[in-house]
């Protein structure tokens, strides 16, 4: 079983400049997993990335990720 929560939390941390201030909340509901990205304010632009390319990418990384545990996955970003 893989820790989304962990795999999230990896992602974001090697993007950003300030990796300390990464925080991930998960909220599990049966198959159906949340998790919220908090980052620092001035980080937000290299998680989202130009037109939410990086965002996109991320969501997408994280939905193949849970795919293969069987669930499903939605990522927000804070």
């Amino acid at each position: 079983m893989v820790d989304l929560k962990e795999v999230l939390s990896v992602i974001a941390k090697s993007i950003v400049e300030h990796p300390d201030e990464v925080a991930v909340d998960e909220d599990e509901n049966g198959a159906a997993v949340t998790l919220t990205l908090h980052v620092a304010e001035s980080d937000m632009g290299m998680v989202i990335g130009r037109h939410g390319k990086i965002a996109h990418a991320i969501r997408s990384v994280m939905k193949a990720v849970a795919n293969s545990d069987g669930k499903r996955v939605n990522v927000d970003i804070k």
